[in-house]
């Protein structure tokens, strides 16, 4: 069978390796192991989530239509639940924007260093991918995205705001700007809890090109049960309830359902980890050779100067490429922010790393 020709040099993505295989590959307890690079929660669910799980019954389909979470969500964000759709992981959504608008030739726009995703699903629809690099300070390059927009028409615009991996916020005024554009802009919302800034998604209803992804992943600790929900303008929703998997979202449902009666726990879950991310990037300015970044997510943007490590800098940027960051990113890696004794073992370690290098930078 012929494989199209666009998809055999398709890159694939790299999630981080699990605690248990990385244990296994290492010979060493699970327990030793402390794991940062997946920007997950470190304090995990509410306890009514567990309750929730273990009231269900697995044989039963779960609700289609997705009635209580869009209720519950609806309650949250205070957003009509007919603008809402929920998905296994905002990456779905992600994936069903994809198969439904996309034709192959087409393009979308994204901003590097960003998601990687963005550019996986175009590339799967055999779609041209249109890079407008932000600034050096990862800010956007507003007029360039305008000059690119008027050059290649891009069907789609994505944005993340916080930014993956940078952690900076988009101001509204760049978001209302871009909004004038004659395209759909997506504008990804995976850690806006973490930051301080409003989200975007009050303006769904009025705006017929702007659709906002949030997850519960982050802020709820709910990484394993895959729960993420768009808000989309009418015609976009109604096209996305045709096109998506008639049980798309499993009985986790009720697990999200279960975090949003405890958002009062999972806020101050955040104000902590707020706290313990700047306590973070206070340390490892400490350390010479380190650029830590100002963030709004929970993690840590890190620029590593080769030089100062001993690392060539042809070695830095292989390091920077398998993490999937581009050229404009070069030599730079994230902290996921945690708690003082997980980040105690982490400038413990990072001070082995410097010994063992015959360096004492701090």
């Amino acid at each position: 069978m012929n494989i199209p020709p666009h998809l055999t040099h398709l890159p694939a993505y790299i999630p981080g390796e699990s605690v248990e295989s990385l244990a296994a590959r290492l010979g060493r307890a699970p327990e030793s192991i402390l794991k940062l690079d997946a920007n997950e929660n470190p304090y995990g669910p509410p306890p009514a989530v567990a309750r929730a799980l273990a009231a269900l019954d697995p044989s039963r389909y779960p609700d289609a239509e997705q009635r209580h979470l869009r209720t519950a969500l609806s309650d949250y964000l205070s957003i009509p639940a007919e603008f809402l759709l929920a998905g296994n992981g905002s990456d779905e959504l992600l994936s069903l924007l994809a198969q439904t608008l996309l034709q192959p030739g087409e393009s979308i726009l994204v901003c590097p260093p960003t998601f990687s995703m963005y550019a996986f699903y175009a590339q799967l629809k055999n779609c041209q991918v249109v890079s407008v690099p932000r600034r050096a300070d990862f800010s956007l390059d507003v007029d360039g995205i305008f000059s690119a927009a008027q050059g290649h028409s891009p069907k789609i615009i994505f944005l993340d705001n916080p930014g993956n991996p940078t952690g900076f916020t988009l101001p509204a005024a760049d978001v209302e700007k871009l909004l004038t554009l004659p395209t759909l802009i997506v504008l990804d919302e995976a850690y806006i809890e973490f930051s301080e800034s409003p989200s975007a998604i009050s303006r769904v209803p009025e705006c017929e090109n702007l659709v906002v992804l949030r997850t519960f992943s982050k802020w709820a600790g709910l990484a394993g049960l895959r729960v993420g929900y768009g808000a989309f303008p009418h015609w976009l929703g109604n096209l996305l309830w045709q096109a998506k998997s008639p049980y798309n979202l499993t009985q986790a449902a009720a697990a999200a359902v279960a975090a949003l009666d405890e958002r009062d726990l999972l806020r101050a879950n955040l104000a902590k980890i707020r706290a313990e991310r700047e306590r973070l990037a206070r340390a490892l300015r400490r350390f010479q050779g380190l650029t830590v970044y100002p963030s709004a997510a929970n993690f840590l943007l890190v620029r590593v100067d080769p030089s100062t490590f001993g690392l060539s800098a042809a070695k830095s940027a292989r390091r920077s490429r398998n993490r999937g960051f581009s050229s404009a990113c070069l030599s730079r890696s994230t902290a996921c922010a945690s708690p003082l004794a997980h980040q105690s073992r982490l400038i413990r370690c990072w001070k082995r790393w410097l010994v063992h290098l015959g360096i004492n930078k701090c």
